[in-house]
């Protein structure tokens, strides 16, 4: 049995299961070059069954997420989801219908978490499946039955099922979706339930949100920025953040002081007055104390020691340290594309549940994207003007020798990754102790805050040389972690002012990218190198070599490997 999840909100996607198989999964960023892509992923869906080999009348089955008021609407008006995405993304025009949502933006705000409240009300399963229903019939499928997915039931199925546990703790927090923020559940004998339920007016994640938005940032993008700035504020005791009573524990649920609306207000004022470093703190401290708090009193509540998480709060990763530091906490796992990107899987990983009892996947990696031949590669090849390639029988040497040289270097290999991190077959990569690299790679393509940290890729083995309390094998960059001292130096381009990075640990999942990796460690002794997403600041991880040449030639980039072939830019 086929199954395919959909989502058609904020970062839409598609992914497609057979059996207890994953087969495929994409975001629709990567075709249209929108990041965050919002509406119906009719790219993906077609990638999807592509990959797969099948047309649209062999899928017998249609999950979907989310049915609440606030999604219907958009789905019923999509032009309305639009113009929120331009204003989110600060693409308005200041001109006509565009020009007032701009002059009143701060309505606009308002209005969206009045809206965002709502919940699911009587008829909007109902309207919601016939604007879905409607869109899959006009692309070709015909004999099938669609199911919608409660928003945090969908998460937790990611969390759940991916995690390998046969038992665990599974907690879902985000902004909020079909009138909850979060959730609790057990997961046991292959049995999912959920336990508690957290109401969207308590949500922790629209007040990390808010503030996102308060300090000049996009909201639902860079709070990863907040994360980062947040450590350049002079510290304060959380008795003394102003922020402390926003938002409070209560056993198993979390009570917000103010409801959305006026939450927005007050913070508007304390932002007035407040340096947007303090702010980013202040933010940080009280998240990192709520979801420390709320992880604890689950896990002694339900006498579990293992805990699976997912949902865009937890791409929060330096939040996620302190829960794995709790000492209730033996082993975890964070679903890689933990965001509402990562619920199309889950609304087809729920519904595959309901109707065969498959609540067990297996995830070695999260390269589930498209992928090219050597033969598509060299075509487009010898198509582009300007650049030398030849075919390289050890590009991961290559590649290493490159970077030992203070060079970046582009890596193009295998299927697209998915979710938010590049792996190692979308990526950048440089020597993780070298600022002149570092700094060369900011310059030319990512033109990062200055504030914002790079990330490191590391043998799997390596883990325990370089970093502190090492609990668990994180493959897709979820958890921060403390350097230790001696390793700092080695690794100053990938560790943030703080002392902690964001590692990917390598093992046998990606051969190639870990002989590379293997082949540094023979030059400068220690298996580690910066790994950045292969894009220019601001545009989705490149799909296609197309889109590889492209970058190349914007940002003025001398060496690619791209599925074995070594490709200089003449033109540099």
């Amino acid at each position: 049995m086929y199954i395919l999840g959909i989502w058609d909100g904020h970062d839409s996607g598609a992914a497609l299961l057979e059996d207890n198989k994953i087969v495929f999964a994409s975001n629709e960023e990567r075709y249209t070059k929108r990041k965050l892509e919002v509406g119906f992923p009719t790219n993906s869906i077609n990638a999807a069954l592509r990959y797969a080999g099948i047309k649209p009348q062999d899928i017998e089955v249609v999950a979907f997420p989310t049915v609440e008021f606030a999604k219907t609407l958009s789905r019923v008006f999509p032009y309305q989801m639009e113009r929120y995405y331009k204003l989110r993304r600060r693409k308005l025009s200041q001109k006509g219908i565009e020009g007032i949502m701009y002059k009143t933006r701060g309505l606009q705000y308002r209005l969206k978490y009045l809206e965002n409240t709502i919940g699911v009300l009587p008829l909007c399963a109902t309207i919601s499946k016939a604007v879905v229903a409607k869109h899959l019939k006009h692309m070709g499928f015909k004999e099938f039955k669609l199911y919608t997915v409660d928003h945090h039931t969908a998460h937790a199925a990611t969390a759940a099922f991916a995690s390998g546990f046969k038992e665990a703790l599974i907690l879902t927090l985000d902004g909020y979706g079909d009138g909850l923020s979060g959730s609790i559940s057990t997961f046991e004998n292959g049995k999912l339930e959920r336990r508690h339920a957290i109401p969207a007016r308590d949500s922790i994640g629209i007040l990390y949100e808010q503030v996102t938005n308060l300090v000049g940032m996009r909201e639902l993008e860079d709070e990863g920025k907040v994360m980062a700035m947040a450590d350049y504020s002079y510290p304060f005791k959380f008795e003394e953040n102003k922020l402390k009573d926003f938002i409070r524990v209560e056993g198993l649920t979390l009570k917000a002081k103010y409801g959305p609306l006026r939450q927005y207000g007050v913070l508007e004022g304390i932002a007035w007055s407040t340096p947007r470093e303090q702010l980013a703190y202040f933010a940080q401290q009280l998240t990192e104390h709520v979801l420390t708090q709320l992880a604890k009193n689950a896990l002694e509540r339900y006498g579990m020691n293992n805990l699976a998480m997912a949902g865009g709060i937890f791409s929060n990763v330096k939040a996620n340290m302190k829960i794995r530091e709790l000492e209730e906490v033996k082993n975890w796992f964070v679903f890689p594309h933990m965001g509402d990107g990562g619920i199309a899987m889950g609304s087809a990983m729920y519904v595959n549940y309901l109707l065969n009892g498959i609540s067990n996947y297996s995830f070695p990696d999260a390269y589930l994207g498209d992928s090219f031949t050597k033969e598509e590669v060299e075509e487009v090849l010898k198509k582009e003007k300007g650049v030398y390639f030849e075919y390289d029988r050890d590009a991961a040497k290559h590649a290493a020798e490159l970077i030992n040289k203070d060079e970046y270097v582009f890596w193009f290999q295998g299927r697209m990754e998915y979710g938010p991190r590049a792996l190692g077959n979308r990526s950048i990569l440089a020597k993780a102790g070298s600022e002149t690299a570092k700094d060369k790679l900011n310059l030319y393509v990512k033109q990062r805050e200055w504030y914002q940290p790079f990330a490191p890729s590391m043998l799997k083995e390596e883990s325990e040389r370089l970093l502190e309390d090492v609990k668990g094998y994180d493959r897709f960059m979820t958890m921060a972690y403390k350097v230790k001292k001696e390793a700092v130096e080695k690794m100053k381009s990938v560790v943030h002012v703080d002392n902690t990075a964001r590692p990917q640990m390598v093992g046998e999942e990606n051969k190639e990218y870990r002989k590379l990796i293997e082949h540094v460690k023979k030059l400068e002794g220690y298996g580690v190198i910066l790994n950045t997403s292969f894009n220019i600041h601001g545009m989705p991880i490149v799909r296609t070599p197309e889109d590889a040449l492209e970058t190349m030639k914007k940002t003025k980039t001398k060496y690619m490997f791209i599925e074995g072939f070594y490709v200089e830019n003449k033109e540099v």
